[in-house]
């Protein structure tokens, strides 16, 4: 069958973001008075969780011992992770999260293929416009048919929910798509939406389990292995 829509996730597919996210975290914890620092090697574990605010909450429930939570801790999550937001959006707009290799031009040569574009991804609005603004430029919007993020859904990946909720304003079948994923978490949820799904490996994610994935690529720095491995048309010279 055609391939009529490409969804893409964001965090770690379109562009390595999740230094920054991790950076962004360390700085609303100082601002605040923590004493919190998330490096490398626990940010991995916890990025088993998607979502920011999730992720806080993991963290303070899985790895903190004789913390006690404020008795406002939703409210308190909430503040935190508005203060980070807005570290993060500050890095995006001083131009330091550049799209990964391949990204631009392949989402420029689905465009002109008549390829329908679309997002599925858990983090804020804010990123996503943060990032795509400096990507794509002021108009990055009228790029996606659908832009699936933050909260929209109750349930986030690796539930299939937000792929769903695209799959419903594209109006097409799950297999009129593929997904473009970058974590063990996104390729859970597109496949449960019964989407065919691309892996584009980042330094976190390197060594989880892709099974599942129609294929596997370090980058899209070279597009035409990608290009054929998902049928989609190749540009025109």
């Amino acid at each position: 069958m055609t391939i009529k829509a490409i969804i893409f996730d964001v965090d770690g597919t379109l562009a390595d973001t999740e230094d920054a996210h991790r950076i962004a975290f360390n700085k609303a914890f100082a601002e605040n008075g923590l004493d919190w620092n998330w490096d490398v090697a626990l940010y991995d574990k916890l990025l088993k969780v998607t979502g920011g605010k999730e992720r806080i909450k993991f963290f303070v429930s899985d790895f903190l011992t004789g913390y006690t939570p404020p008795a406002d801790f939703e409210d308190f999550v909430k503040h935190l992770h508005k203060v980070k937001t807005a570290h993060y959006t500050g890095m995006l707009r001083d131009g330091h999260i550049p799209l990964r290799p391949g990204i631009k031009q392949l989402i420029d040569d689905a465009r002109n293929a008549g390829i329908t574009l679309a997002i599925s991804t858990t983090t804020s609005p804010e990123n996503v416009s943060g990032l795509l603004e400096v990507g794509l430029g002021k108009d990055w919007e009228s790029y996606f048919a659908a832009n699936g993020c933050g909260d929209i859904v109750p349930h986030k990946k690796p539930a299939p929910d937000i792929y769903f909720w695209v799959l419903n304003k594209l109006g097409l079948p799950a297999a009129e798509c593929i997904a473009l994923e970058d974590s063990n978490n996104g390729l859970r949820a597109s496949l449960a939406a019964g989407i065919k799904t691309f892996v584009t490996l980042n330094h976190y994610t390197r060594n989880q389990d892709f099974t599942g994935a129609e294929a596997v690529f370090d980058d899209l720095g070279d597009l035409a292995d990608f290009y054929r491995k998902t049928g989609l048309p190749l540009p025109k010279a």
